[in-house]
């Protein structure tokens, strides 16, 4: 009874102290707003640039899905292939296990596109004839290059247009920038480590005294780290709030214009900012940051100020 009752109290005092820690880092938190701030914006910017990488990266990747997801081949058609003999050979490549979807377009309907889009209806009501011929938009079951090459080889079509080769170089950039934005999010999440501990190292600095006569009387290393462990948390928590911050106002300014420039090609492409999950995942990654940060400081100081035994 008497040891569970021993464990209990050291449990309640552990506890109290987590408690402790936690609010009274967060007073030396606000004890210098200016020194605090520019230590937070310094982190929040390290924290946003590759942030800002990868949201610009999933974007070009969604846009590059959609582009991906259409898969549309264009045929255009010999000029002397009528509408009747391009209609019949559209239901017999409809006809194909290689075809998914295949859509006509008459001349007429891309003349009409044509007057729609380019503005130039005079010019085209001045022609004598309809100088387009008729377009097959297919899209492939399996795979494209293959269904592409072989509508080639027909003999009503004069033409094949296929994005493949700008796909293809897309997802290299597409890949060469992820990496990219891992790297650079390991040297400025380095960078932000090092401020986080160099502020907590001046902090450590200016209660050396009482760090001392804590160790004098007994106090473990747990003890003696754990406040500065809240305050590199607290650190890396208000950095990752204003990273985000920083992020919001970006994506806000940039969503108006883009939408405008979408919808100047016909496009409803808009601009995804950082939802709900990930912007939770960057508060609990840069807290765990602001944490590291000051264990690895404050580690360090006490092997230095408590000698081992040998």
């Amino acid at each position: 009874m008497h040891d569970r009752t021993a464990h209990s109290s050291r449990l309640g005092a552990w506890f109290d102290h987590h408690l402790y820690s936690f609010v009274a880092s967060l007073g030396r938190f606000f004890r210098k707003p200016w020194s605090t701030l520019l230590t937070i914006g310094v982190m929040a910017v390290a924290l946003a640039l590759p942030l800002g990488l990868w949201l610009v990266l999933g974007n070009v990747a969604r846009f590059a899905g959609e582009v991906k997801a259409s898969r549309e081949i264009s045929v255009f058609l010999k000029s002397d292939i009528t509408p009747e003999r391009a209609r019949a050979l559209s239901e017999a490549l409809r006809a194909r296990g290689d075809v998914a979807t295949i859509t006509l377009r008459t001349p007429e309907q891309g003349l009409a596109t044509l007057r729609e889009r380019s503005g130039l209806g005079e010019a085209i009501d001045a022609l004598d004839s309809n100088p387009l011929p008729s377009l097959l938009l297919v899209t492939a079951k399996g795979d494209d290059l293959l269904l592409a090459s072989s509508l080639q080889s027909l003999p009503e079509v004069e033409l094949v247009q296929h994005d493949a080769l700008w796909r293809q170089r897309l997802d290299g950039w597409l890949r060469f920038g992820g990496r990219v934005a891992w790297v650079l999010a390991a040297l400025l999440g380095l960078g932000a480590l090092l401020v986080v501990g160099n502020t907590v190292r001046l902090d450590i600095q200016s209660r050396r005294e009482e760090i001392g006569v804590l160790q004098l009387l007994g106090a473990t290393d747990g003890f003696i780290r754990r406040p500065f462990l809240y305050l590199g948390a607290w650190y890396g928590l208000a950095a990752g709030v204003f990273a985000l911050a920083l992020l919001t106002i970006a994506h806000l300014a940039l969503r108006a214009p883009l939408a405008e420039l979408a919808t100047s090609y016909g496009s409803h492409f808009a601009l995804n900012g950082v939802d709900p999950q990930q912007a939770g995942i960057v508060l609990l990654g840069a807290t765990a940051l602001g944490w590291l940060g000051a264990g690895i400081v404050t580690g360090h100081f006490l092997r230095q100020t408590r000698p081992t035994d040998t």
